[in-house]
């Protein structure tokens, strides 16, 4: 082991400090068209750089990150999409680039799967920890996604994964 890897899972350090974004929610990846869907309407000029988008037949998603802890004090960030009513979703894209932005709560679903456990319309709490950055996933009433937000996970387990 040098100072570089990590002596729990012998992975380089910089494998553990990463985020995973999706490029789009996981529904939303079976239309024949994806961004080319009549009617798709997205917040920035492609789907990985939005953080808003509502697709017809499929309803209202914005982007969230979803922390998971690793054992020995290291993260990994997923960047999701979760499916909001599109009230909620007007009102994000009311105040998403003004002050307000900062007391922004949302409830939705996960609009992603995130391996290794799945996830896929676990109910989720938002909200902006940083008024520079997406808003976080804080809380859950699903057991699951509940345990993920708030405990430790082995590396493998995590790191082991295929990329989003």
């Amino acid at each position: 082991m040098t100072a570089s890897t990590c002596p729990s899972c012998g992975r380089e350090l910089a494998a553990h400090e990463r985020d995973v974004r999706f490029s789009l929610p996981d529904p939303v990846l079976n239309l024949p068209e994806r961004e080319e869907t009549d009617g798709f309407w997205m917040s920035g000029p492609s789907a990985s750089e939005s953080v808003m988008m509502q697709v017809p037949s499929m309803g209202a998603f914005v982007r969230a990150l979803l922390p998971v802890q690793l054992t020995g004090g290291y993260s990994v960030r997923f960047g999701v999409w979760v499916g909001v009513h599109p009230n909620d979703l007007q009102h994000a894209a009311k105040v998403w680039w003004k002050p307000e932005y900062a007391e922004l709560r949302l409830s939705g679903r996960l609009a992603n799967a995130v391996e290794p456990w799945g996830m896929l319309a676990a109910p989720v709490e938002l909200a902006v920890l940083d008024p520079d950055v997406s808003p976080w996933c804080v809380g859950s009433s699903d057991e699951l996604l509940s345990a993920v937000l708030g405990r430790e996970w082995d590396h493998q387990l995590v790191l082991d994964q295929p990329p989003a």
